[in-house]
């Protein structure tokens, strides 16, 4: 599933493209994702000027004067920069048609959405209760020691839960969690406060260095030009179980949090 820096690297390719450029024309050609495209979406966006696109979370948000097209990419989404002339695939589902290109949305199962929600925006049911970016300032040792507190939940379990902070996604929270020292099973509310600060400042280097490197390729994500992430030459321990951890030998354990892939090291997280 694309996480946030997949995410986010298709936002920073679409906006050169689109941002503040007159939306032509829409075409639906199946509306049949996890909740259908409104039917009426054509009629509230075309003409009207793309004032810019944002991301919340893993949620594009497409901003107009009085209201946003929210897209999310599901489990298999991409969204691309294509041609007028370039042919749709079978699985090309939306076709937002500027002047100069199109922006070509692709779901093979049909998990994303395509959604208007008018002003303000951030009161959709997708977007009202999302908890505080892990890349901003509101993500600090103040706001993890206060969603922490008392917890028995495990730690993974509480960064990867979007209404504590948005976007850390599996494949991330792996990451971070070995990066910090902590093991993944330990009761949040029993890790110290110099730890959970050495979590959020683990959580932000992962985020950005994939974000930086475009995003992970596990399966199915490309890029708003068509092109894979390479973060997952950087994964040290996601997919990687059974084999040796990068400080000190021993063979990563594999797990299960909330239904998920845990990969960790017994002997380095604690």
């Amino acid at each position: 599933m694309p996480e946030l820096p997949e995410v986010e690297t298709t936002r920073a390719g679409i906006v050169p493209h689109i941002q503040g450029q007159i939306l032509q024309h829409v075409v639906i050609r199946d509306p049949r994702l996890r909740w259908p495209v409104p039917i009426d979406l054509a009629g509230k966006v075309e003409g009207k000027c793309l004032r810019q696109v944002v991301r919340r979370g893993k949620y594009l948000l497409f901003e107009f004067d009085h209201g946003a097209i929210i897209g999310h990419l599901g489990m298999t989404g991409s969204m691309r920069i294509v041609a007028h002339k370039e042919p749709p695939a079978y699985h090309d589902h939306v076709d937002l048609v500027f002047s100069e290109v199109t922006l070509r949305y692709r779901d093979p199962r049909r998990f994303g959405c395509v959604l208007w929600q008018d002003n303000p925006v951030m009161e959709h049911p997708l977007l009202a209760s999302l908890g505080p970016e892990p890349l901003s300032d509101e993500f600090d040792i103040v706001h993890l020691l206060r969603v922490s507190k008392g917890k028995k939940q495990a730690i993974k379990s509480v960064i990867m839960d979007a209404k504590q902070v948005v976007g850390v996604g599996n494949i991330y929270a792996n990451e971070a969690l070995f990066m910090a020292g902590i093991h993944p099973h330990r009761q949040a509310g029993r890790i110290s406060a110099a730890r959970l600060g050495k979590l959020v400042k683990s959580c932000k280097q992962v985020l950005s260095a994939a974000i930086e490197q475009g995003g992970t390729t596990l399966r199915d994500f490309v890029d708003s030009e068509g092109k894979p992430g390479y973060f997952k030459q950087q994964l040290q321990v996601y997919g990687r179980a059974g084999q040796a951890c990068v400080n000190c030998d021993q063979a990563l354990t594999e797990s299960r949090i909330g239904q998920r892939s845990t990969v960790y090291c017994k002997r380095c997280q604690r």
